[in-house]
């Protein structure tokens, strides 16, 4: 009788070990994202503008995090330098001609894990109609309920250098840099949909 106790504990052990290790779904959150890039102007200046989330997916596994993945659309329209005339012009046919090519899209490839909450995620950029290959170095801010809604939640941050001539976006380079750095914030939740299942 105890062997069959043990067998029970063991069986239920195992099964919620397996349920922890399962990849979670979460949705990014627009509210609590900024996907800025900055470039150097003529010298003078570090401009600053945020693409703004459409939609985002991260899939987390924490017992696997290179089977991590993650997905987002940003939309230009949502585009916002804080300066009307700048965001007009850059979403014309000599930057990212938007009329044309309304979204810049990043779907991960590989997610290697560093250590220490550290992650390189490669995966294809897509901008202007050019999809290349680029690695964010990102970092695991949290991940865990919510104390706000609950639900379970995740961070991170993450950094990006790239040209955008590469892009076949290079108008006034060298004057305005060629060099583009990109920041990332962003946190999203697991739908309730999902969590109630």
């Amino acid at each position: 009788m105890r062997a069959l106790k043990y067998l029970v504990l063991a069986g239920l052990l195992g099964a919620a070990v397996s349920a922890q290790a399962a990849p979670v779904t979460y949705k990014l959150d627009p509210g609590h994202t900024m996907v800025l890039f900055s470039w150097n102007h003529f010298g003078y200046s570090n401009p600053v503008a945020d693409f703004g989330l459409g939609d985002g997916t991260v899939v987390f596994d924490e017992q696997h995090p290179a089977q991590s993945s993650v997905e987002v659309t940003l939309p230009l329209a949502n585009l916002d330098t804080h300066v009307p005339a700048l965001d007009k012009h850059l979403k014309e046919a000599d930057f990212f001609d938007a009329d044309k090519y309304p979204t810049v899209t990043f779907k991960s490839t590989t997610v290697q894990p560093l250590g220490g909450h550290k992650f390189k995620v490669t995966g294809d950029l897509t901008v202007h109609g050019v999809t290349k290959s680029v690695v964010l170095d990102a970092t695991l801010n949290k991940v865990g309920p919510h104390p706000m809604t609950k639900a379970q939640a995740i961070g991170f941050d993450a950094t990006a250098t790239l040209k955008r001539s590469d892009f076949g976006v290079g108008a006034y380079v060298p004057n305005v840099s060629d060099e583009i750095k990109i920041r990332i914030t962003t946190e999203g939740a697991v739908p309730k949909d999902d969590a109630a299942k």
